[in-house]
């Protein structure tokens, strides 16, 4: 009979598969926004950024 921490441990690395994902994709927009060379492309990062920490994950 499987025990609670069996079941429960592919959910657990899922969401953390995903909240890692997520915090590489904010990381990459900070980058962006800060070292692309073109204004708008710096721009449309932040903006891709506010929206997504706006929202709250």
């Amino acid at each position: 009979m499987p025990t609670l921490v069996t079941l429960l441990e592919p959910g657990a690395l899922a969401l953390t598969t995903l909240a890692a994902g997520y915090t590489l994709t904010l990381a990459g927009l900070a980058v962006t926004s800060v070292t692309a060379r073109s204004a708008q492309r710096r721009r449309d990062a932040r903006q891709t950024l506010t929206v997504l920490l706006r929202r709250g994950g």
